[in-house]
């Protein structure tokens, strides 16, 4: 339960390990910083979910990956300026009592996301 965040690569076929990313809370067009971290091995937050299922609150929240700086470290020849720098997703959470996955699939050209569970 929480909330947890998952990045796949799908221009290599693998995790983003190494992806910086930032979790914020927002309110309208505010947004604090929570956290900021980089993605283990399988792509996930090292420290596990982003929330807790007991720390988790209704509210709005936007997550930042990244994006540039993770393929230009994987020595991907970027544009410049590249055509997509930061991925940022604003998403809402309205039941605390459920799992809010939120992954991202990745590439320097294009990216989809989802409600996971």
């Amino acid at each position: 339960m929480g909330l947890s965040t998952h990045v796949l690569d799908t221009m290599h076929g693998c995790p983003a390990a190494g992806m910086g990313v930032a979790l914020y809370t927002t309110q309208g067009e505010e947004a604090t910083l929570v956290k900021r971290f980089v993605l283990n091995t399988d792509g996930r937050n090292p420290d596990g979910p982003l929330y807790d299922n007991a720390s988790l609150r209704v509210g709005t929240y936007r997550l930042v990956f990244d994006v540039s700086g993770y393929f230009a470290a994987r020595g991907v020849a970027l544009p410049e300026p590249n055509f997509l720098n930061r991925v940022a997703l604003d998403f809402g959470v309205a039941h605390t009592d459920q799992h809010y996955h939120v992954p991202l699939l990745v590439s320097p050209w294009s990216y989809s996301t989802y409600r996971g569970s």
